[in-house]
């Protein structure tokens, strides 16, 4: 009878060759999931970061000098500011003033040094038309004083040092209504010439009023949907979600003809009797108030639903069966619940608000125009790239700021409350 051999036992895997396999495996499973990011994070460096950076260099970038001039700006910020430049200083600035015409580089110098000095511009084209090739005997610190007197004042040489520096706190100091001195103090403008304090006040108050009115708003109507039948719910969604399938332009465009002084609104209420004359509802701040508020309100909506929607009204009717008022256990007992939903619909319609440009530019006036129209102007009108950058970066330390306060509140108020 013939023998039946036992199977052969597999080899027993050593622990050394387990823990490999095993780190091979958290490997590849680390590298798949980094694949699968990988394309969201390149999206955000692209879109989010780059720019971002970009802006905040170009609130302190000042190589315009120093491309078109670069011999006058290295040896001009050797200068101690004291009398005036070397013989060889003068002289780069001539030659490569002269070369900046031919080049194109012109028009570059002459806008940086209009920021220093309106009127440099118009010296710059001055001395042109009078530059000889050559200084002769008398040399560069007689000739152009000569051609005018403006280059024998030193305020003029300490203009373009300051100029020709590659990085410059002008532009965040101008957007504070500040400035340097000529002996190099930081000082607040002339009253007259203050803008921007303003325009930061008055855009930290449209936002917050139109966050508010969007909250009182918002917080009624994200209650009633959250309390209805999910079909009637669902139906008064669908006006919640309305307007996103509008374009901004045409709701905005949409407000002045109702509120403008021969509007549907004046002509109806002149009808009924009740105004005697038109009231002045658009291009001022109610108007901007109304169209903002009529824009941003689904984003205080949306958040308060998703949070009220998941609050049990249990708590509420346990609140009233234990003998407290309807209003008190509402306001004890419901409300609390909804702080993170309103935290979140407050900072979304309150950032969302800082950067609005279209609607204030369209239906505000002259005094209701936030800081993003400044930034358009300075980046459409004047090409001032680093003024419009530092009100920009400005702008986004103050929504940081705001947003840090913010959250540390809503934390603390969160801790006492559990």
């Amino acid at each position: 009878m013939p023998q039946v051999m036992p199977a052969a036992n597999p080899s027993p895997v050593s622990g050394r060759e387990l823990k490999r396999q095993l780190r091979h495996a958290e490997r590849l499973k680390k590298f798949k999931a980094f694949a699968l990011v990988l394309p969201l994070v390149l999206f955000l460096l692209l879109v989010f970061v780059q720019p971002i950076s970009t802006m905040l260099w170009k609130s302190v970038d000042n190589t315009e000098l120093m491309e078109v001039m670069p011999t006058t700006a290295t040896g001009i910020l050797q200068w101690d500011g004291q009398g005036l430049p070397s013989e060889n200083v003068m002289a780069a600035f001539a030659k490569e003033l002269q070369a900046s015409r031919k080049e194109g580089g012109l028009g570059q110098v002459g806008r940086r040094l209009n920021y220093e000095d309106p009127g440099f511009r118009g010296l710059l084209m001055r001395t042109l038309r009078k530059l000889p090739d050559e200084a002769g005997t008398s040399g560069w610190r007689t000739l152009l004083p000569e051609i005018d007197p403006a280059w024998g004042e030193v305020q003029t040489w300490q203009a373009i040092q300051r100029a020709a520096s590659p990085v410059t706190a002008r532009y965040l100091l101008a957007s504070v209504d500040m400035e340097r001195s000529a002996q190099g103090e930081i000082q607040a403008v002339a009253e007259e010439q203050q803008v921007y304090r303003a325009v930061f006040q008055r855009t930290l108050i449209i936002a917050g009023s139109v966050t508010l009115l969007c909250l009182l708003l918002g917080f009624p109507l994200a209650y009633l949907l959250a309390t209805l039948p999910v079909g009637t719910s669902n139906l008064l969604m669908i006006f919640v979600l309305l307007p996103f399938w509008t374009s901004l332009l045409v709701r905005t465009a949409s407000w002045i003809v109702l509120l403008q002084t021969g509007g549907v609104i004046n002509t109806g209420l002149m009808g009924l009797g009740i105004l005697d004359e038109p009231l002045q509802l658009v291009f001022n701040r109610f108007g901007v108030l109304v169209a903002m508020v009529h824009i941003l309100l689904p984003f205080m909506i949306l958040p308060l639903y998703s949070v009220m929607k998941g609050i049990s009204p249990s708590y509420q009717r346990a609140a009233i069966s234990l003998g407290a008022h309807p209003f008190a256990a509402f306001w004890k007992v419901y409300v609390p619940q909804t702080v993170s939903g309103v935290a979140a619909g407050a900072l979304l319609v309150f950032i969302m608000a800082l950067g609005y440009y279209i609607t204030p530019a369209l239906v505000g006036g002259a005094s209701d125009q936030m800081v993003s129209y400044y930034v358009a102007y300075y980046t459409n009108t004047t090409n001032n790239w680093g003024m419009a950058a530092a009100l920009g970066s400005l702008l986004l330390v103050v929504t940081l700021l705001l947003y840090l306060v913010y959250h540390r509140l809503v934390n603390q108020k969160q801790l006492v409350r559990s």
